[in-house]
């Protein structure tokens, strides 16, 4: 269930992909295309194309392809529905969803981001004006927080009162309980949920506000933390606190660094590593992962990794093997955060970032730092904990390359180190993986396709058939009665002009085609074609006659002598058909138009006869 079919088109109609595309890449107009560097991978030369006629898109080094809503989807990192919900609130459409239920969900959410904006607006306007803000202004610019810090991360201020935002917000309270910035208790009064806090407004991903976190004032009473509730809008699980302003930076260096809390990111942002995120009061969890692997494969742990040990161990192996992404650690001063260092030193913040080391290589340098190597004993026990460390990692060949690292540094030969391990069966993961050599696939630094990754397969389709569905999908009155599948032997060309055939639209096509098939026509989208269209179908249907012919040579080979004469007139005919057709005389075109026109139908007459045979047979 979800957004009605027609509204959906009439997304795709209204929205001008050229201009959207624009704001994300430089274009140029070349014939009907538009082409200019591909925002999916690196690239110096051209080859991404838009074609805005059909509104579509594909590009001829990495295969990215789709419409205006896959590049949204794709550029924003949306799924479907927020990317159709983006465009229409570009082109002014109002959706409709295709049941009850859906609508009532998609309007019960649409109401709590309205709630959110306003609460939002109104927290802000208060820490930046109020009296009684006093304190809280005072505390943030002692934390190193300027006026423009404070306008870009929206910081606000909720006052120590038990309904002031129920009472000047002006919005049913109803509408702040669902949103999670008030309670209700069982006499019926409404209480505001944040009270005498700091508020850090959460957003997701597209830049929605979905929640927030308050933090007490120094002396404040309470957690020092407080994050809004769940709610229809808001899992802690899965929201990221300032993914909307990190993605950009996170697809372009092809990472992203997490840490524990709001100030952290904002730290890490203004000391120039923007792409820096949070989890909101929570562990970091298989729903986070998900979201991030879509962004970058590479994940810098910016806090004490080490401090869960083995448990910590077994969910970022997990997380590595069943995600493929690369977990690594920034090994920052002992006893320093992220907030702290970005304002005392934020080049060996930036150094800390810069140096991450996989998780299991930060683990040992910790176990190395604390250990005495001066002695044969204390070698003897580093080595023994470090191997039990290494046999935690579920990749046979990562775990040889560190026990030789620690065997190098505790002066032990290598065989016993893997005499030691070997009887300590790995404890987690699903299996080796021989990849990047400590599990997941490096991307690029644009976040996109890694150099190494598969490029797609060359298109066998060639000659006048490729040229003839080029016309079709750009100029489909020249040729579109004259074709005919049959006229096809490639079976990827067949099956694109039988999406091209069975839809009533060149969307419709591709979504009903094959994967290959709908790729192909998604590129032939962005080819231009000047071809002569009776010259293709002259070139299209002689292969074509010439194959029937073949097949028509063969069976009057197979068939008993006396049965053979009755081939000859078809045979005479149909070449004396295809030398009327390739006729060049210009007074004749007409007579050469009809021999296409009767070789065509009886190609199709017999393809049609085979066929019957076949399901009798």
């Amino acid at each position: 269930m979800g957004i009605v079919d027609e509204d959906i088109a009439k997304v795709r109609a209204s929205t001008d992909f050229v201009a959207l595309a624009g704001e994300h890449l430089a274009l140029r107009r070349v014939g009907m295309r538009w082409v200019g560097l591909c925002p999916f991978h690196t690239e110096k030369s051209p080859s991404f194309s838009v074609n805005a006629e059909l509104g579509m898109y594909y590009c001829f080094g990495c295969g990215a392809k789709g419409d205006v809503i896959t590049f949204v989807r794709e550029v924003e990192h949306l799924d479907f529905v927020e990317a159709v919900e983006n465009l229409a609130a570009r082109a002014g459409i109002a959706l409709r969803y295709d049941n009850e239920s859906t609508s009532r969900d998609h309007q019960r959410k649409k109401g709590i981001y309205e709630t959110l904006d306003a609460a939002i607006a109104w927290y802000h306007q208060r820490l930046l004006s109020a009296p009684d803000a006093r304190a809280a202004r005072s505390y943030l610019r002692g934390r190193g927080y300027d006026s423009e810090g404070v306008r870009t991360y929206r910081l606000g201020w909720a006052p120590d009162g038990w309904n002031q935002l129920v009472k000047g917000l002006g919005l049913p309270a109803p509408a702040l309980v669902d949103a999670g910035l008030a309670t209700v208790d069982e006499s019926g009064r409404y209480t505001d949920f944040f009270r005498g806090r700091i508020l850090f407004p959460i957003f997701e991903a597209g830049g929605k506000a979905v929640g927030a976190g308050g933090r007490l004032l120094p002396g404040g009473r309470g957690p020092k933390y407080k994050n809004t509730p769940a709610t229809a809008v808001y899992d802690k699980s899965d929201v990221l606190y300032g993914l909307n302003w990190a993605k950009k930076a996170v697809v372009d260096r092809g990472r992203v660094v997490v840490c524990e809390g709001y100030t952290d990111v904002i730290g890490l942002q203004q000391a120039g590593v923007e792409e820096a995120v949070a989890t909101c009061g929570t562990a970091l969890a298989d729903g986070h992962i998900r979201r991030l692997k879509n962004f970058a494969r590479r994940i810098v742990l910016a806090y004490d990794a080490d401090a869960a040990g083995q448990a910590a161990a077994e969910r970022f192996y997990e997380w590595e093997s069943r995600y493929e992404v690369d977990i690594s650690v920034a090994a920052l001063p002992v006893g320093a955060d992220p907030a702290d260092l970005a304002r005392t030193d934020p080049d060996a913040l930036a150094k800390a970032v810069e140096g991450a080391q996989p998780y299991l290589g930060f683990r040992l340098d910790r176990l190395f730092g604390k250990v005495d190597l001066s002695s044969p004993e204390g070698r003897a026990r580093a080595a023994a904990e470090a191997v039990a460390l290494i046999a935690e990692h579920p990749n046979e060949l990562v775990r040889d390359q560190y026990l030789m690292q620690v065997a190098d540094r505790c002066r032990v030969e290598p065989a016993r180190l893997r005499a030691l391990a070997a009887s300590s069966k790995p404890k987690v993961g699903r299996g080796d993986r021989s990849d990047n050599g400590h599990g997941g696939t490096e991307r690029s630094s644009e976040g996109g396709r890694a150099e190494g990754e598969d490029r797609p397969a060359p298109v066998g389709v060639s000659g006048p058939e490729i040229e003839a569905l080029r016309l079709a999908v750009h100029r489909p009155e020249e040729v579109v009665s004259r074709l005919q599948g049959i006229l096809f032997a490639h079976p990827l060309a067949r099956a694109a002009y039988d999406a091209l055939a069975g839809a009533t639209t060149f969307h419709g096509a591709v979504e009903a085609a094959d994967p290959q098939a709908g790729e192909l026509l998604q590129r032939l989208a962005v080819e231009e074609s000047d071809a002569d269209p009776d010259d293709i179908m002259i070139r299209l249907v002689e292969r074509a006659t010439q194959r029937a012919l073949r097949d028509l040579q063969a069976e009057m080979r197979q068939a008993d002598p006396a049965d053979q004469a009755g081939y000859a007139p078809t045979i005479a005919w149909l070449k004396l058909a295809l030398e009327t057709m390739r006729s060049d005389d210009v007074s004749k075109r007409n007579t050469a138009m009809e021999a296409e026109e009767r070789l065509v139908r009886w190609i199709v007459a017999r393809d049609h006869e085979s066929g019957c045979t076949e399901e009798k047979g």
